[in-house]
């Protein structure tokens, strides 16, 4: 299994973010998506820097992918959306049905998490108009995961979500601002403050959800170290880690070792533990619900 490095979905500052890919050109990654994901407010780099950061990473010996913004709310955001897909050197995610259109009849592109593919016709659909990629949405248990790959018998590359906190739904409000009586369009930018999200509790002093922008993550953090063997059978192609604030090169090197079988995977799961934000959960996986940790 190759190992993939999902697009950065917090809001650090530019200096955070080049420093934070200089590292990652070092780690034992093969993949890494790039790419403004969550908010278009968001202004810290534009398309051009990433495409840059793209460059380097692919020096490096990455195969580097272009993430497009998963909701689109304005002509700026199409404007951007048609750079991404009219650009030749980097392949690119489709993070909802436009981009989808786009790229329609191109070759090699990535059917994103976020178009929410859940049965084999609609995998079917999408491989005809060019996908050669599918990241299966997070919550997606493994056995459904199975079936729809069974079902659908072409040779397709199939990628899940194998570590960090679940993206769970995106909103045209965004909640950050609302948490300081803000308004959207007038937020001062306020999610650059919280490096891994914006944790909320239930009133009970619960753990519940991370808010992120118009992004809704889950408070735990989806690690499937553990699953490695059952990945491995559901014939997963490519483990995704999604971008945290500090120790990705440790997170990425205990994958590494557990994928090349120099240690064992929960072995490696316990070692992470340390190195995570917050709890573990893996229910989705095992089709339970998605807050749960499940050791099979």
């Amino acid at each position: 299994m190759k190992l993939a490095l999902g697009p950065l979905l917090y809001y650090w500052t530019r200096k955070r973010v080049l420093d934070f890919y200089d590292e990652v050109a070092a780690a034992p990654l093969d993949i890494v998506y790039l790419g403004e994901t969550v908010c278009s407010r968001r202004h810290e780099l534009r398309l051009p820097d990433w495409l840059d950061i793209g460059e380097r990473l692919a020096a490096a010996g990455k195969e580097v992918v272009i993430s497009s913004q998963t909701l689109i709310e304005s002509e700026s955001d199409l404007k951007t959306l048609r750079r991404i897909a009219e650009q030749a050197r980097f392949r690119v995610e489709a993070n909802d049905m436009g981009a989808v259109r786009l790229l329609a009849g191109s070759d090699g592109w990535v059917a994103g998490p976020s178009l929410n593919v859940f049965n084999d016709h609609t995998l079917g659909m999408l491989v005809e108009l060019g996908a050669r990629r599918f990241v299966a949405p997070p919550e997606m248990a493994g056995e459904a995961l199975a079936r729809v790959r069974a079902a659908h018998g072409q040779p397709l590359e199939t990628e899940v979500f194998a570590f960090g906190r679940l993206p769970l739904a995106y909103s045209a409000r965004c909640f950050t601002a609302r948490h300081f009586n803000l308004q959207k369009d007038n937020c001062g930018f306020r999610c650059i403050e919280f490096d891994d999200g914006l944790a909320l509790d239930t009133r009970d002093g619960r753990p519940f959800l991370t808010i992120n922008g118009i992004q809704t993550q889950s408070a735990r953090v989806h690690n499937l170290l553990g699953d490695l063997p059952a990945l491995a059978d559901a014939a997963v192609d490519i483990l995704r880690i999604s971008p945290q604030a500090h120790h990705m090169a440790a997170i990425a090197t205990l994958f590494a070792d557990a994928v090349g079988g120099r240690r064992a995977p929960r072995e490696a799961f316990d070692a992470s533990r340390a190195l995570m934000p917050a709890e573990a959960c893996n229910g989705f996986w095992h089709g339970r619900a998605g807050i749960d940790e499940y050791v099979a």
